[in-house]
């Protein structure tokens, strides 16, 4: 682990999830082999294997095939490109967390969606790096409905055909190859 001081603060440098345990999260103990895949306590056996978390992104698209890119307004990503999406909770289905990470994001509600591809991802929060599988369908929308952006989540939006204006300033690689994929199927 490497710590830069400035200013009197201090930052880490990002870290794997599995670097970020040090002591056992059931009993407490120290754990002697920080960084192993998976996790076992020496002292009470408890296992935790560092899998991958879901998330979803939605490739919305409106009728004449100009899909929506949004800019993020907070890290990670902050002012890249990317595409609606989000964390599956606990307790609902990847479609679920679909439809609502897209409302809540955007203000638009699905009307049909379709499975494009998934693909594995890092999730640099707070300089915790968490493996992630990111799962991307194209969706459409009830064309009469407006974007209404989470200002805390987005700062900017466009309806277009994706260029290297957009792939070259995307957040998370593998929104880029979600839409690489999907232009090429088109």
């Amino acid at each position: 682990m490497r710590v830069n001081v400035t200013l009197g603060t201090c930052r880490m440098s990002p870290q794997l999830i599995e670097f970020a345990y040090r002591f056992c999260p059931a009993c407490g103990h120290m754990h002697t082999t920080v960084g192993s895949i998976p996790f076992r306590c020496e002292s009470c056996g408890f296992c935790h294997f560092f899998g991958p978390v879901a998330a979803v992104g939605g490739l919305v698209t409106q009728t004449d095939g100009r899909l929506l890119m949004v800019r993020r307004a907070r890290d990670p990503g902050k002012g890249q490109w990317g595409l609606p999406g989000g964390f599956v909770d606990r307790g609902e289905t990847v479609e679920q967390a679909l439809a609502r990470e897209v409302l809540e994001e955007t203000g638009l509600s699905i009307a049909r969606y379709d499975y494009l591809m998934s693909h594995p991802n890092s999730y640099n929060y707070r300089d915790i790096v968490v493996p992630v599988i990111d799962l991307f369908y194209e969706c459409t929308v009830e064309s009469s409905q407006r974007v209404e952006l989470d200002r805390a989540e987005l700062e900017h939006y466009e309806w277009v055909t994706p260029t290297e204006r957009h792939l070259d300033h995307m957040a998370f690689a593998s929104n880029r190859l979600a839409i690489e994929y999907w232009l090429s199927r088109r």
